[in-house]
């Protein structure tokens, strides 16, 4: 699915968080979006899934206005973004969770549908994938915790396994591994290294951590006080002097020093 905003605004009284920012992504391409604390990399992650309203400006997806649609609205349209699906039941155990996601994705691709409570055992096939996609993220053998119990890099490997089960167009992921220790990291990292390989899939991804951005992204945009600054190739871009002093911390006259 191709993603694309224009002219993307959103205002804070009279502060501007993100300042028209027009961009589109394509499919099979992993776009990272990066910047100094404060730029508008989550804002305007909120302003494409639909947790913030714009102040002017749209989010197409495939040609299609969803500029009025809601959070949920967007999801089922074919936005997938992670923290949106934290502790989507935080009562019931991982693999119900799974299986709930499992469920809404095939009642969605589906004109029948499904009853989204009526008995697993009368859709083993819900359970099999559910359990296929613990397997991915390496959470097999706590399918039968509850999430609120489980510490929060489990719920990080959580999330990502939610937004598998519901196989959307595009995959927004906002710092993954942030919280993660050293062993669990690479398991997020390697599924996303997965999804990649999925050429209809768009993905987008805030990270700080430049060496993981460097590995993965086809592509990176730079916003910094709201505004698109830089797009292009990664080592293009994190080689710009706009790169350089905003995000990095280097000034000109140490660039030069460097050069």
């Amino acid at each position: 699915m191709k993603l694309a905003t224009q002219d993307l605004t959103i205002r804070f009284g009279g502060h501007v968080a993100v300042n028209g920012v027009t961009c589109s992504f394509e499919p099979g391409t992993l776009t990272a979006i990066v910047g100094p604390n404060g730029a508008g990399k989550t804002t305007y992650f909120n302003l494409i899934s639909g947790q913030l309203k714009a102040s002017a400006g749209t989010v197409t997806l495939d040609g299609r206005d969803l500029s009025g649609a809601s959070a949920s609205q967007r999801t089922r349209a074919g936005l997938g973004r992670a923290f949106q699906l934290t502790n989507l039941f935080p009562r019931l155990t991982v693999l119900e969770n799974i299986r709930l996601a499992v469920q809404a994705a095939r009642s969605g691709s589906h004109r029948h549908g499904l009853n989204l409570w009526s008995v697993w055992s009368d859709h083993r096939d819900l359970t099999e994938r559910a359990e296929e996609i613990l397997e991915a993220v390496a959470m097999k053998d706590k399918e039968d915790e509850l999430v609120a119990s489980l510490p929060h890099g489990d719920q990080r490997k959580l999330e990502v396994a939610l937004l598998m089960a519901l196989d959307p167009g595009v995959f927004m992921f906002d710092e993954p591994t942030a919280g993660m220790n050293a062993a669990e990291a690479p398991v997020i990292l390697n599924l996303i290294r997965k999804l990649k390989a999925d050429k209809s899939k768009t993905i987008l991804l805030v990270e700080h951590k430049m060496d993981v951005v460097r590995e993965l992204a086809d592509r990176i945009i730079v916003l910094h006080n709201g505004t698109l600054v830089a797009d292009g190739e990664p080592a293009a871009v994190i080689a710009s002097p706009i790169v350089q002093e905003a995000y990095l911390g280097i000034a000109p006259e140490k660039q030069k020093e460097a050069a």
